[in-house]
């Protein structure tokens, strides 16, 4: 990975982060919040983009993305 230095603004829960352009969502999160990243990763927060749509951890940011952490729901059995 080359570091160019070059960066996206993306926002995660309203909060702008500047992020390398090789930064996965994951990686936005974790600039933005350690607590909110750690919740991703142990499943019991999720990830949408701006529209609300699941989007993966480890999906490429683009510049401008709006990205929100947002409960998972258990299912009952």
């Amino acid at each position: 990975m080359s570091d160019s230095g070059a960066t996206y603004r993306v926002y995660v829960d309203s909060r702008p982060v500047d992020v390398p352009v090789s930064a996965t969502v994951l990686d936005a999160v974790e600039s933005a919040d350690r607590a909110l990243a750690e919740a991703v990763r142990s499943g019991s927060k999720a990830v949408t983009d701006s529209r609300g749509l699941p989007i993966a951890s480890d999906a490429p940011l683009h510049g401008g993305a709006i990205l929100r952490v947002v409960p998972v729901r258990q299912r009952e059995a």
